[in-house]
């Protein structure tokens, strides 16, 4: 367990873990950091536990500089020398969201993960000191604009604002007499002048007094609880705050119209120029498809193509996809974006990214739509879902291995496309077996460009918030560095070790004496290094497969995956490669990976 005391309060639990078994000697997120052999691990762990105490310890090797320290916001960082790279990289962050410790950015503010920075003010409330915020220190965070009403009784002119999905505060109270409803909940924190805030869940009733810890709000990731925070605020702060929303209400309808119209303008335009012009290096394939470009569709005509939105194809993180069937028999499948900010993120990221190229490797943006606070995107239907319903699903259908190898060599080039072909380098940002859907020959399209980002060809790296999906993401999205292309080659690595095997690269195995966990890409470097790659392969296939190209596809995966990025080869070699264009040497255990087997 690991705790800190800011001056003037009590002490607070950062993060903790307890071990299972105490022989292991690991931190969950630091076992990544250790090999196999102590002789040559990053950090080497020694546990102590005798009568006078109990600890774990974890030392760097001479051969290696290292320094553990806690940063601004609360996180512990090693960071360990790269000597190819002369540059200090975070190997290991705890706790990996900056919001889990304690009073991160100081009192009244909201803490939102994957944003940066991720402070903001609560409403009604402004930094209370504007220098140490630019300095990087929050700890002061904010303070009202305008005091509240307090004469100790309900009929305080106070009003409360509602925060919606959000973490409750630290350090709530329980009334001694529960109240039954909201609205006493409401009369009890009012009748108290150091009531700052209560929150009214499942018939509990709790208030804050003072300042407000520790308020977090996700944006677009998962938090374990949500609920809505009611702050007490002036009423003077809340009507003013009403006027300067209403008074350019009329002016941002028009800005917005005026916007919106040219925008419109301005896609109509490109498309024109598309049928034209190579915009990404390749013939345009708009005129092939028999496409007129994307296209703007109704709401209600997407309610009818859909039966109502009632033809459920699946969900995932930022949406529901449904069924649909246009006028001229085309089938498509439409995406409706959830949540209004994020929904909007996702939107602009995906019709930026697919709006203007063309790519049989890539999931063809058919239109969109645009109606209040609605978005959708209307992609073409893709018969055969996603892979990982064929690789990991019993009731879907077994590719065999000459399907597989194509499916392998699609990503590839659709992959080395978005990086390589294009005006601006796409780096995807979530490759895997979901975001790789199946047409009705198995040819394999890139789908979900709502993380993607995009840079311009004189910039190489671009910061961004953390985002992907666990299991295929890149050490350096830990480190918080900026990212290359190379994130996505990774990703590619870890897929490429599903198709072969047949199953999640984490999963249980069954054995005599009992279940136990086995990462895959550990087993298959170490198997290709036998030279024994065939007992690798999906059981499902009976053999049926080529020993040639399972060890081509074994040996590009084991490169893709590699810690440093600069190991890793661009995705166009990985074209040439499984094209049998090109060689590559047998490559080294990832010295991250091999860790695992410890």
């Amino acid at each position: 367990m690991v705790t800190a005391r800011r001056r003037g309060y009590p002490s607070e639990v950062y993060w903790w873990w307890s071990p299972d078994d105490h022989s292991s000697m690991q931190i969950p997120a630091l076992r990544k950091l250790l090999h196999m052999s102590p002789q040559t691990s990053m950090v080497v762990p020694e546990y102590v536990n005798n009568k006078q105490e109990e600890y774990y310890m974890y030392t760097s090797p001479d051969e290696i500089s290292s320094f553990l320290f806690v940063d601004v916001f609360g996180q512990t960082r090693l960071n360990v020398w790269s000597q190819d790279n002369q540059a200090w990289h975070s190997i290991y962050v705890e706790p990996a969201d900056p919001c889990i410790p304690y009073a991160t950015c100081g009192p009244f503010t909201i803490c939102t993960g994957n944003s940066h920075p991720p402070c903001e003010c609560m409403e009604s409330f402004s930094r209370t000191s504007s220098w140490d915020w630019e300095l990087g220190d929050r700890t002061g965070g904010c303070s009202r604009n305008t005091q509240l009403d307090c004469n100790g009784n309900s009929s305080s002119t106070d009003v409360f604002h509602p925060m919606v999905r959000v973490t409750l505060p630290y350090g709530p109270r329980s009334l001694q007499h529960a109240p039954a409803t909201r609205s006493e909940c409401e009369v009890a924190c009012l009748s108290n002048c150091s009531c700052s805030a209560y929150s009214y869940q499942d018939s509990k009733c709790s208030v804050w007094h003072g300042e407000l810890f520790s308020v977090n709000k996700d944006d677009g990731i998962e938090i374990s609880s949500e609920y809505t925070l009611y702050i007490r605020l002036a009423a003077g702060d809340v009507l003013s705050s009403t006027r300067d929303k209403r008074k350019p209400a009329a002016g941002v309808v028009i800005a917005t119209s005026v916007i919106s119209s040219g925008l419109l303008m301005l896609m109509l335009l490109l498309v024109i120029l598309r049928n034209r012009f190579n915009w990404c290096g390749v013939p345009s394939q708009a005129t092939n498809q028999g496409s007129v470009g994307v296209v703007a569709f109704r709401y209600a005509d997407l309610g009818c193509a859909t039966k109502n939105f009632s033809l459920k194809l699946g969900a995932g993180g930022f949406g529901t996809v449904f069924k649909g069937v246009l006028s001229d028999l085309t089938s498509v499948a439409v995406k409706r974006l959830e949540g209004a900010r994020q929904g909007e993120k996702q939107f602009r990221a995906e019709v930026s990214a697919l709006g203007l190229i063309q790519h049989i490797n890539l999931v063809k943006l058919v239109g969109f739509c645009c109606h209040g606070d609605k978005r959708l995107l209307v992609y073409e239907h893709m018969c055969n879902g996603s892979l990982d319903s064929h690789l990991f699903q019993s009731n879907g259908t077994v590719l065999n291995w000459s399907t597989r190898y194509q499916i392998a060599i699609g990503v590839a080039r659709g992959l080395s496309y978005l990086h390589q072909s294009c005006r601006e380098c796409i780096i995807h940002c979530d490759i895997k077996p979901e975001n790789v859907l199946l047409d009705e020959s198995f040819v394999p399209k890139i789908a979900d460009f709502g993380l993607a980002s995009v840079i311009g060809r004189d910039f190489s790296r671009v910061l961004t918030t953390f985002r992907g999906t666990t299991g295929y993401l890149a050490p350096e999205w830990l480190s918080g560095v900026a990212i290359t292309s190379k994130v996505d080659v990774y990703s590619f690595g870890m897929v490429l070790m599903e198709i072969i095997s047949g199953r999640r690269n984490a999963s249980v195995v069954n054995t005599s004496s009992n279940n136990h966990v086995v990462f895959f890409p550990v087993r298959a470097i170490s198997k290709l290094h036998e030279g024994d790659v065939q007992s690798l392969v999906d059981p499902e296939l009976y053999g049926d497969f080529s020993l040639d190209e399972v060890e081509r596809v074994c040996n590009v995966a084991c490169w893709c995956i590699q810690a440093n990025e600069l190991d890793r080869p661009t995705m166009g070699e990985v074209v040439r490669v499984l094209e049998g264009l090109m060689e590559l040497d047998i490559p080294p255990m990832p010295r991250l990976l091999a860790a695992i087997t410890t």
